[in-house]
């Protein structure tokens, strides 16, 4: 043995003198570094690990860019083949040349990570490439000539690379670099926080390039499927099972709303949104049919059991409610294997508390354990009998504890697979702490004696919309979020007011409106088949025939529906600056609004259009509020002129985010001519944005949108310099209303002239 430990010695001597490094560091960590490459690669692959090594350690840039090979590349080699070891060198060589010399280590540390992800050469060498495309562009490498600055965030984003390859395929990585350069590459501030992961759009875009079923795209699907099944309105806020991977939370709900990670991946048959589903569904029972119990003289393990028995309670009673969800819960519910409860040196407390959990709900589960059967039986004996509560869960949970735990169950071994329920939350909403201790997982937080005011909540969750950047050319994603409500009602007493005062034109406009308005039917004549004869052709018909003539054939006739299939939505900016006074009048230019929108109403019900009117104003991109006020088959009643009077005025006007969400509305119509009017005082603008080109480029890109959706858009501008602006967003479609007084009676024609 001693011949061989020296023999082995010796040749890692000899491997030590062919890397020819002083470093000290380095001496202490190469035995081990030199074991690992011997076992991992092939003679030809350690050549070229020492060589490159080598390499690396005489390149000037200290013993760390070393080290990190050393201890990464057989790694790499072995997930993606040892012709990786030479592109790691080359590029460490091409980095070490350049300014961006620093990011060595942080690429070299995440190679391993990478190559996890990308586990073929060809994947990887393009991952490569796209590392040195990146830092070729952000410090103005041309040719071969670099610049005197290094890129801000090639660093930042080397060390975010593990977690978002496990988030997207290469191209999307790529594509997201792509957004990073091309709208931050003169900010080195903001290329920073884009490229680690803390600025918003940074998220959003990598949210967009990612795979499985995103919260985002389903936000407001799931809130309505929590409304009508549950009739709870709480809000729904996303977390990042990735952005937080330390703690990795779990599905939970507090004052500030109900939690549920960012995206679900399907998890083989059952789709994400299915899994969204269960979880929002467990959850809202939590919430119905469980009540708070005191903990402070609970064990860990305790209140493990309490909860398992308290979750199962709910789904019980939800199953029973919802029998679809049975096959769901059960699919996503897993079944342990019994077997592991015969290792006495591991901890199986997480596997029993995982078969008692299947055997309460599954009748079909099959298992030997007699206590575990005992459990269950009583779990249903008190569901049957009506004891279906919270302290009977928890009496039921401290008694299967009590029973079941073994002193192996201290053990750090702790069996984990097949026991997580994933669409169960954490339970934290069952606790109270009287006293706070240091055992108590901070997450729980000490009982607040005054509770906080539930608001009611009247909006649902934001609609997000893409904005364009013209000086770009592409589209920033999920930019704008659009809260939309129903208007607060107000008195009618207001517009019937505003229309009496207006009695002589809404006379003139009924008579007018009266040769327009269509008519039922029309007769189609000369028809050879038609629903029925068409007697004054037919007579003529029999004379020519007794005459000798060729009778005409053509002797029905058919009647077709002579109607105006049209669709408008009139859309109203409430910006602050309809607050102001129209000089000569002593009205606001919210008053002479609401008198407009009031004849255009009534003239638009007594045509009969589907007619939708709605009114938007915006805080930041963050908040654009998006008000119903008439719906499509919503009548002219009481209800939408209370909301018409109290309109208000404020805040900012982001004309793009409104138009596409009231373009979502109107594309859904079933009519051959869809009409989009905007109503507006000013240009588009807001409090967030510094160049008044980008929001006025933004509208222009949704009129395009909206174009290509057949919805045909028209602005009525109420600005005297709107000459200045208003033909670059709506080309020749659009009126200036120079006499702000006149817009009462300019509204209305327009809106005839136009769908006449």
């Amino acid at each position: 043995m001693a011949v061989e430990a020296t023999a082995r010695s010796e040749e890692l001597e000899g491997y030590w003198q062919r890397l020819g490094c002083r470093f000290a560091l380095v001496d202490a960590v190469f035995d081990e570094c030199m074991k690992e490459a011997l076992t991992s690669l092939s003679p030809a692959g350690l050549d070229a690990y020492l060589d490159n090594a080598r390499f690396i350690g005489k390149m000037g840039r200290g013993a760390e860019p070393l080290l990190v090979y050393l201890e990464d590349a057989p790694r790499v080699a072995v997930l993606v083949g040892e012709q990786s070891l030479t592109d790691l060198r080359e590029f460490a060589y091409y980095m070490s040349t350049h300014t961006n010399f620093k990011a060595i280590v942080p690429f070299l540390q995440t190679c391993a990570a990478a190559a996890e992800c990308l586990p073929t050469q060809e994947l990887f060498k393009q991952y490569v490439e796209l590392v040195r495309d990146m830092m070729d562009r952000t410090t103005g490498s041309v040719h071969g000539h670099h610049t005197t600055f290094a890129s801000p965030g090639l660093p930042e984003m080397l060390k975010q690379v593990p977690s978002i390859l496990s988030l997207v395929p290469l191209g999307g990585f790529k594509n997201w670099i792509d957004y990073g350069i091309r709208y931050y590459n003169d900010h080195p501030e903001r290329q920073i926080e884009y490229f680690s992961l803390q600025s918003a759009d940074s998220k959003a875009v990598l949210q967009r390039e990612r795979h499985g079923t995103l919260f985002i795209d389903n936000e407001r699907k799931l809130d309505l499927y929590l409304r009508g099944l549950w009739q709870d309105p709480e809000q729904l806020v996303p977390y990042s099972q990735v952005f937080d991977s330390l703690t990795k939370p779990t599905p939970y709900y507090d004052d500030d709303g109900i939690r549920v990670p960012d995206v679900f991946d399907d998890l083989g048959d059952i789709r994400g949104i299915e899994r969204y589903r269960a979880a929002l569904a467990h959850m809202a029972a939590h919430r119905r049919w469980s009540t708070k119990m005191v903990v402070d003289n609970w064990s860990p393990f305790q209140r493990l059991g309490v909860e398992v028995f308290e979750d199962c309670r709910v789904d019980f009673l939800t199953m029973q409610r919802f029998p679809g969800l049975r096959r769901l819960f059960l699919a996503l519910h897993p079944i342990p294997d019994e077997r592991l409860l015969d290792n006495p040196e591991a901890s199986a407390i997480r596997v029993k508390l995982a078969m008692v959990s299947r055997a309460m709900l599954d009748p079909d589960y099959e298992y030997k354990n007699t206590d575990i059967r005992e459990f269950a039986n009583r779990f249903h004996e008190a569901m049957a009998a009506g004891e279906s509560s919270s302290p009977e869960m928890s009496r039921l949970g401290l008694s299967f504890i009590a029973r079941m735990r073994r002193q192996s169950d201290l053990s750090p071994n702790v069996y984990f697979q097949d026991t997580e329920v994933d669409y169960r939350d954490d339970n934290r909403h069952l606790w109270i702490y009287l006293e706070k201790g240091d055992d108590e997982d901070t997450l729980f937080e000490h009982l607040d004696i005054k509770k906080k005011e539930e608001e009611e909540l009247h909006a649902l969750p934001p609609r997000h919309y893409d904005e364009w950047d013209y000086s770009n050319q592409s589209y920033r994603p999920d930019w704008a979020s659009v809260y939309e409500m129903k208007h607060p009602g107000g008195s009618p007493a207001k517009v019937d007011a505003l229309l009496e005062k207006h009695a002589g034109l809404a006379k003139r406009m009924k008579r007018i409106l009266d040769l327009i308005k269509p008519q039922d039917k029309v007769r189609i004549r000369y028809q050879e088949e038609g629903s029925e004869l068409d007697l004054d052709i037919a007579i003529r018909s029999l004379i020519d025939y007794k005459a000798g003539s060729q009778p005409d054939p053509r002797i029905n006739m058919s009647h077709r529906t002579d109607g105006r299939n049209i669709a408008v939505s009139l859309v109203l900016d409430l910006s602050e600056s309809l607050n102001e006074k129209v000089q000569g009048s002593g009205q606001t230019i919210l008053e002479l609004s609401q008198e407009a929108v009031s004849l255009l109403a009534w003239s638009v019900e007594h045509l009969g259009d589907p007619f939708a009117i709605s009114g938007f104003h915006s805080n930041t991109r963050h908040d654009v509020r998006y008000y119903h006020i008439k719906g499509y088959n919503e009548p002219w009643d009481d209800s939408v002129k209370g909301r018409i009077g109290a309109m208000q005025a404020a805040w900012s006007t982001r004309m793009g985010a409104a138009m596409r969400h009231a373009g979502h509305y109107l594309k859904a119509q079933p009519a051959d001519k869809k009409l989009l009017l905007i109503l507006t005082d000013g240009e588009p603008a807001d409090i967030d944005t510094r160049d008044p080109q980008s929001l006025i480029q933004d509208a222009r890109q949704a009129v395009k949108e909206l174009d290509r959706d057949g919805i045909y858009t028209y602005c009525i501008n109420l600005d005297p310099k709107a000459d200045e602006y208003v033909s670059d967003i709506f080309g020749r479609q659009y009126t200036i209303v120079d006499k702000i007084e006149q817009l009462p009676v300019k509204l209305p024609e327009l809106f005839i002239a136009l769908t006449k």
